[in-house]
């Protein structure tokens, strides 16, 4: 058998993350994509025309910018000889995007790929289902994309209709006995955690500013997270009505607690370690290792703890060697059904790794950006730390979890 060559992460970058319809708004996917790709070719000193592909993530893709790693490749002004792709595996499209490029480059199919995600969550459109054949009589329905994606992410002939994500994660909450209490402290913890990160400048060497265009004037630069709250406290959030109180008695979830609807991009180079030195790259990490796994998709929230057990089974890895833990928190209930599924007790010390710079609840979840966006601050927050194994892993929409592990170079 062929030895498999390691796989580098090099530069890895992301734009700062937007609230929904909020300032990076004027920007489509395929333009945040085009800013990061720049500044990636940029600020690796790579010569563009020595990349192989281009893998991009994107939850919620369109017609406006298909195949997307390809087109935001074009509309960076980068070479027409490079071919790039679009790939979603829906709140794991960022990191299956790494992956999929971490196996091209250890099997030999490529040398330097690279892997990222983009997602403009305020401008994913509306739609029809019911134009093409015509409407002869009667309304036409326009579905928003961002709901319909969330309702429609299982086959409801077999499934039954589950009205959401919020809807999964109240299950896990009965499931594993989460409180509003509890839901609310892990969010204040999240929101405090970043908060404190950006004090410090943690972000700094990861972020791309965007210059983000106006009706009138110059662009504005914007190269700030905009979605935490430095003054969020138990209490504070506690004031929130539950979102689906009317429909799920004792209902937890609220919008203090549950994750954000984003515009960001993120992206790295994944290039072989026989080809570092020639092109004058610099490692952070290399990858290591991955796995995947399916779950009941009203219980989605639940699909790191599958997926991590089947990683740790495929390696030898066990919990103690692995000194930082990114888990993405689509829902705080979601969080902290997935850290008892681990076998951590309440005050377990492994809290101290969990997520130290915050994630979605604070920094928010562009989706397809989102697995970029935590390697981007994994990889650097080893270094930081001289940790070896930093473990990122998300629940999916639909019923998935994906996981994987990143070797501190």
């Amino acid at each position: 058998m062929t030895q498999l060559r390691r796989a580098a992460i090099v530069a890895p970058l992301r734009t700062p993350v937007g609230k929904f319809g909020g300032a990076l708004a004027p920007l489509t996917a395929g333009d945040l994509g085009a800013v990061i790709l720049k500044a990636l070719i940029e600020r690796s000193g790579i010569d563009p025309a020595r990349v192989d592909d281009v893998i991009f993530a994107q939850g919620y893709g369109n017609g406006e910018a298909p195949a997307i790693g390809h087109w935001s490749w074009l509309a960076a002004g980068l070479p027409l000889e490079v071919p790039g792709y679009q790939v979603d595996r829906r709140c794991g499209s960022g990191l299956q995007a790494v992956v999929n490029a971490a196996m091209m480059v250890q099997t030999g199919a490529a040398d330097v790929v690279v892997a990222g995600g983009v997602e403009s969550m305020s401008n994913v459109e509306h739609y029809s289902t019911d134009i093409r054949k015509g409407v002869r009589a009667g309304n036409l329905v326009l579905h928003d994309r961002l709901t319909r994606g969330r309702l429609m992410s299982q086959p409801v002939e077999r499934f039954g209709v589950i009205s959401g994500m919020i809807e999964t994660a109240e299950n896990l909450a009965r499931d594993y006995g989460i409180t509003r209490e509890d839901a609310d402290g892990y969010a204040a913890y999240s929101h405090q955690r970043a908060a404190a990160a950006w004090a410090a400048g943690v972000f700094a060497d990861e972020l791309v500013p965007v210059p983000v265009p106006q009706k009138k004037g110059d662009p504005v630069v914007f190269d700030h997270d905009e979605g935490y709250r430095a003054d969020a406290t138990i209490e504070s959030l506690g004031k929130l009505k539950a979102i689906e109180a009317r429909t799920i008695p004792g209902a937890i979830v609220t919008a203090g607690n549950a994750s954000q609807q984003n515009d960001a991009a993120a992206a790295c180079l994944i290039v072989a370690e026989d080809k570092l030195d020639e092109l004058g790259l610099e490692p952070i990490a290399w990858f290591h290792s991955w796995a995947a796994a399916g779950c009941d998709p009203s219980r989605m929230g639940i699909g790191p703890v599958p997926a991590v057990e089947r990683l740790f089974a495929r390696t030898g890895l066990t919990w103690d060697q692995i000194d930082l833990v990114e888990l993405n928190e689509a829902f705080a209930p979601q969080v902290l059904a997935v850290t008892k599924g681990w076998g951590w007790s309440a005050h377990d010390s492994r809290f101290d790794i969990l997520n130290v710079n915050g994630s979605g609840i604070s920094l928010g979840h562009p989706i397809g950006a989102t697995g970029g966006r935590i390697l981007a601050n994994l990889t650097r927050e080893l270094v930081r730390r001289s940790g070896r194994y930093g473990l990122e892993t998300m629940c999916i929409g639909g019923g998935q979890g994906i996981a994987a592990v990143f070797e501190r170079a």
